[in-house]
């Protein structure tokens, strides 16, 4: 990943105080504002979006089945346009957010397959993947009506590699609605320098007694033995000691790196690793984006949102300021905050 200089701090950037003083968990996206893309070629997609129908009371209107055969890892734009124009035509207007049922296809050329979805297909930044990427307008909004705000749905995927373990998520992002635990966010600065390009944006240590979450911010390569993990980001190109750690049920966890988002690559750690070491959700680049902060999740954006009642999918989103070539996975209902 090739170094660049640190941007400014923007205004995005929030002060912990600011964390500190969070409101009432506002009302975000429902089960109901949700579709389920099930790859009826795919004998774990189908087996998966039963169980998550089921387990989330997504009403059977909202199911939307496609056939890709092979699990492709990537799909070219006419491929990509095809399936987009069909799962669209199955949509009414009150959906807000997309869950497709597979781990591949991830990506579009060089762009996200959930990236390509909401935002559309960006053939620009793959003529130059280190270049600045397209502002989305989801970025920090306080929108829970995307498609009517800005005429774009939220997208996520739900992997499905593993039945076992893809059921396993489905049931962490459930609980985590039931109880708000005793947890810790943690931050770690690592010794990669070109991938603590967003460590500007980790917030101060302390604690936000509303949430009873305490933030741990660091320096250092990897965390060990942490049994109450609700988010954990940091920079690596793969991160180690996941095996020693406990995720609560909604936790948030991704490094920034260049190409996490290839899921079945083997370059670096992919962001699945993560889901199977127990976190609800995460992120990461299919392509390599250069280290521009404003392609990963933005740490204080994500937090505030997390911890203002969002759910996975829109505290994802809303912490991405160039989305383009990243892809967002996992369990897309889980909102611990939300009360």
């Amino acid at each position: 990943m090739r170094k660049l200089l640190s941007f400014a701090a923007a205004g995005a950037c929030l002060h912990g105080a600011a964390l500190a003083q969070a409101g009432p968990a506002a009302p975000g996206l429902r089960a109901a504002q949700m579709a389920l893309v099930i790859n009826d070629s795919e004998p774990n997609s189908v087996e998966i979006g039963a169980y998550y129908r089921q387990a989330r009371d997504i009403p059977a209107k909202n199911v939307v089945h496609v056939r890709i055969p092979n699990r492709p890892r990537k799909l070219d734009a006419e491929q990509f346009r095809q399936l987009k124009e069909q799962i669209d035509a199955a949509l009414g207007p009150e959906i807000q957010a997309v869950v497709m049922v597979w781990t591949a296809p991830y990506a579009v050329e060089c762009n996200s397959i959930t990236s390509a979805y909401t935002l559309g297909y960006d053939a620009e930044q793959c003529q130059k993947p280190c270049g600045p990427g397209r502002p989305s307008p989801y970025y920090n909004t306080q929108s829970t009506r995307p498609m009517q705000d800005f005429g774009m749905r939220l997208s996520m995927l739900l992997p499905s590699e593993s039945v076992e373990q893809a059921k396993a998520l489905i049931d962490r992002g459930a609980l985590s609605s039931f109880r708000l635990p005793n947890a810790s966010a943690y931050y770690l600065a690592s010794s990669e320098t070109p991938r603590n390009s967003r460590a500007q944006f980790f917030p101060p240590s302390g604690v936000v007694p509303q949430r009873k979450l305490t933030i741990k911010t660091a320096k250092g390569d990897s965390l060990e033995g942490a049994r109450d993990i609700m988010i954990y980001q940091t920079g690596m190109a793969r991160v180690d000691k996941l095996d020693t750690l406990h995720f609560l049920p909604g936790a948030l966890a991704d490094h920034l790196t260049s190409v996490g988002g290839d899921l079945l690559g083997t370059g670096q750690m992919s962001s699945l690793r993560w889901l199977e070491a127990g976190a609800t959700a995460s992120y990461g680049s299919v392509s390599e984006p250069c280290n521009y902060w404003q392609k990963f999740p933005q740490p204080t954006v994500l937090l505030r949102h997390y911890l203002s009642g969002a759910s996975a999918i829109e505290a994802y989103w809303r912490s991405v300021a160039w989305p383009t070539q990243g892809v967002f996975i996992g369990e897309a209902l889980a909102a611990p905050y939300r009360r």
